[in-house]
């Protein structure tokens, strides 16, 4: 049974060496849709810089202490502080 008409030894084209068809390439975002990102993205980023900075060392510690074991972690009362946060009711 003949599987392919393709010489023994000969390089198979794969999905990367494919070049992109038109219908692969993005398109610009209708303008409801940016307008619509932006409302949703700047509140965000606003609050990203009203944020204190980052103690890059405290998180080290931080994660180490609950890779042993040394903390605790309460998914349950992580789940209902990000609720409450989202809600405003900080």
């Amino acid at each position: 049974m003949r599987i392919s008409n393709s010489t023994p030894g000969a390089p198979v084209q794969t999905v990367a060496d494919a070049t992109p068809t038109d219908h692969a390439r993005p398109t610009a975002a209708p303008a409801a849709q940016r307008e619509l990102e932006s409302a949703v993205l700047q509140p965000a980023l606003q609050a990203l810089k009203e944020m204190g900075e980052i103690d890059h060392e405290r998180v080290a510690q931080l994660r180490d202490a609950l890779a042993k074991g040394e903390l605790r972690f309460d998914a349950g009362k992580l789940a209902g502080l990000i609720q409450r946060f989202h809600k405003g009711e900080q």
